[in-house]
């Protein structure tokens, strides 16, 4: 099916008044797109800021004619942003998608490969996933840097707990590196049952809870990819879920966050320096054997 976009050029306080209006006129769909090379990276908890130049992407048939839209959008609203319309490439975009993704290493053992992919190493510790829309793949740098440090752990035998679990990519990373019991644990429904059919799909068993239904168990190792502000929160109940010398692996903190985020767990954990990929962290810790 071909395609036209309205690409239009506005601001926060008229972005939502707007793709309501091209909703109303027929569009199948409208992104909102940075306009200005303005990241947010944490936004406060209850907020959905939006960039001080948006920009906003509204897909149409190629058979819509585009004066009614306009004329319906000048009926609706009382300036028309500055726009431009652009014909959608006709392709297989199917086809498309899956040519973006190929296998990737982390460390030694792991790969990530798309279940349309064959494995380059069959005898390599490898992970079938295929890529979401928001619960990760292993593609960004903090959860590439919690892979790289799984290659390298020697987990056989030990209870793992991966806090914020999403995909479950880290929680099965650790079940197929040897980890005899692994629990996942997210805020999202919909990310625990992902957990639990890339679990199904890998062979592993992976126990996927909410966070207040998961078990008050101590753990030979807790993960957690989230972010800097909940990190910080959690920091005593990850305490509570540690046994004395276990390993903490945090990321999600942006490398100007790190020593704030390390302060947090100080009390109970023996930190270690950060290590960084690109703007991102990851730290490491132990428990103390007391407090």
């Amino acid at each position: 099916m071909a395609w036209i976009q309205f690409i239009c050029h506005t601001t926060p306080d008229k972005a939502e008044a707007l793709s309501e209006a091209l909703s109303e006129c027929g569009a199948a769909a409208v992104t909102y797109e940075d306009d200005a090379d303005q990241p947010i990276y944490e936004p406060d908890l209850g907020t959905t800021p939006l960039w001080t130049e948006t920009r906003l992407i509204a897909l149409f048939d190629a058979e819509t004619d585009q004066k009614t839209v306009l004329n319906m959008l000048g009926s609706m609203i009382d300036e028309l942003p500055r726009f431009r319309v652009e014909a959608v490439e006709d392709k297989d975009w199917e086809r498309e998608w899956m040519d973006n993704f190929h296998p990737i290493q982390f460390g030694e053992r792991l790969w990530i490969v798309p279940s349309w992919h064959q494995a380059p190493n069959a005898e390599a510790v490898n992970i079938l996933l295929d890529p979401g829309l928001a619960f990760g793949t292993g593609t960004h740098a903090t959860t590439a840097l919690c892979l790289n440090w799984l290659d390298q752990a020697d987990l056989k035998g030990k209870f793992v707990i991966d806090y914020g679990c999403g995909s479950g990519i880290l929680a099965i990373a650790a079940a197929l590196l040897g980890a005899e019991r692994v629990i996942g644990v997210d805020t999202d429904p919909q990310a625990l049952e992902a957990t639990r059919a890339n679990a199904a799909r890998n062979g592993v068993e992976i126990e996927a809870y909410l966070p207040g239904d998961c078990p008050d168990l101590p753990c030979d190792l807790l993960l957690a990819n989230i972010l800097a502000g909940p990190l910080q929160t959690l920091a005593p109940r990850f305490a509570n879920l540690c046994k004395p010398n276990a390993g903490l692996i945090l990321s999600g903190i942006l490398q100007t966050q790190a020593d704030e985020v390390s302060a947090a767990y100080n009390s109970w954990f023996d930190m270690q320096p950060a290590v960084a990929r690109e703007d991102w962290v990851r730290l490491s810790g132990t428990r103390h054997d007391k407090g």
